[in-house]
């Protein structure tokens, strides 16, 4: 069984501002050239300038652009001379702002890659979720993921990192630690490790591709029921075919119930959240997006769900986007009784693209409606159960994350009760059960 410890938004260092639904197209567009001041583009800053301006013009779901005359903005842009990629980056910021869209942004090289590996759900490392110590400053590892070089390797939770390659870690920022381990497949690297109760030793790991764990699962005695206990962290490129694992494991453990914890979730993929829909939706309505021009799609389930039990689903103010699609396909279709507080509110598809110099441009490309046809656009999801937690309690669960979905867990608490009225009672052993007659 996937046991773990869930961290909440509040314990993560987000790189960006806003969740993602995102189609995930990845493409380079090439500049438009002509005989006026648009044709000196060359392989420069400037070129970078009008891919984005050229993206926004083709894909942005306001056809309008907020009122702003976006042709102009491309004359003015492209008639000045940039000196390095930084200017040219501040630039398409700078021309972005009037849109009044957070969500269609600029992203850097680090960030889209960053991005990039959130989306995929892996990277090329070797393994290890690390922090920087509160108390000691130290470099430590907060967890190894599953099956990857650092678990293999035998390194533990609460282990120190002094030295990376020979170069020591004091002093260093959890970006520079990161920038330092990361590295191509196949490659190697030297970590000294310290350790409660033995002498500091050095490990040679190799860097792999590895699939990082957007779903944890476990399987939770609670009273007379069985709950099935599923967190999903973000909706990425591997987050269907691990939540498939998962429902599939816990319904060979006979589970009761599902407890279904999309606290902290900041979204991610638009078909990964339909796809998981539709492992608990039999039939029903899921999500339809309109565009630019009126387009509309529509999403349904479609006779594939893999578990029709009693489900509870765990929501707050941090999930969003892909996270309220599912939300609101679980709750609009009465499959799920929704707990916790009102969500982020963010209705809107990005469409995340590469630029030919490694950064990358996120574009709003359409409006997304759950089943009532409700707007949430900056209002989310209301809960069918409201229920806030204290900031004690947020502080508590902070500190000891392994408190998470216990008793200490008044919103987990609140979906056990619920479920416990919707599971139907087992007989006592000995007693046969009182047929079901209608009158």
């Amino acid at each position: 069984m996937n046991q773990y410890k869930k961290y909440f938004p509040w314990l993560k260092g987000f790189i960006f501002n806003a969740a993602i639904a995102t189609t995930a197209s990845l493409s380079l567009v090439a500049p438009i050239t002509g005989n006026s001041v648009f044709a000196a583009l060359e392989d420069s800053p400037k070129n970078v300038v009008d891919e984005a301006w050229q993206i926004v013009n083709r894909e942005y779901v306001d056809r309008n652009f907020n009122q702003v005359d976006w042709q102009a903005t491309r004359q003015e842009l492209l008639s000045r001379d940039y000196i390095s990629n930084e200017q040219a980056y501040k630039a398409i910021r700078e021309a972005l702002e009037p849109l009044g869209d957070p969500y269609t942004r600029f992203l850097d090289p680090d960030n889209f890659q960053a991005l990039t590996n959130q989306t995929a759900g892996e990277l090329s490392g070797v393994g290890i979720r690390l922090e920087v110590n509160e108390e000691t400053k130290a470099l430590s590892i907060v967890e190894p993921i599953d099956n990857s070089p650092a678990s293999k390797a035998g390194l533990q939770s609460g282990d120190n990192i002094e030295e990376i390659d020979g170069k020591s870690t004091e002093g260093m920022t959890l970006k520079e630690a990161s920038d330092l381990i990361r590295g191509e497949v196949g490659t190697s690297i030297t970590l000294k490790i310290s350790r409660q109760g033995v002498d500091a030793f050095d490990v040679m790991l190799t860097r792999a591709k590895i699939q990082l764990p957007s779903v944890r699962y476990s399987l939770k005695e609670e009273g007379n029921i069985q709950v099935g206990y599923i967190s999903l962290d973000e909706f990425s490129s591997h987050a269907a075919e691990q939540m498939r694992q998962a429902i599939r494991e816990l319904n060979q453990e006979n589970v009761d119930a599902y407890v279904l914890d999309l606290r902290g979730n900041p979204g991610g993929l638009l078909h990964a959240s339909i796809d998981i829909a539709r492992m608990w939706l039999e039939q029903g309505a899921i999500v339809s997006t309109i565009d630019r021009i009126g387009g509309k799609q529509e999403f349904s389930a479609n006779q594939t769900s893999l578990t029709n039990l009693p489900l509870a689903v765990l929501v707050d103010e941090d999930s969003a986007s892909a996270s309220e699609i599912l939300t609101g396909a679980l709750k609009d279709n009465q499959r799920a009784t929704v707990i916790g507080t009102q969500t982020f509110g963010k209705a809107a598809v990005q469409s995340v693209h590469a630029l030919s110099d490694g950064s990358g441009l996120a574009v709003t490309v359409s409006r997304y409606y759950p089943p009532s046809g409700i707007d949430i656009t900056k209002k989310g999801i209301t809960p069918d159960i409201k229920l806030n937690l204290t900031q004690s309690q947020k502080q508590l669960l902070q500190n000891e994350p392994n408190l998470i979905a216990t008793k200490k867990d008044p919103q987990y608490q609140r979906a056990l009760e619920t479920l416990e009225n919707e599971v139907a009672p087992k007989p006592i052993l000995g007693q046969t059960a009182e047929p079901t007659t209608v009158r």
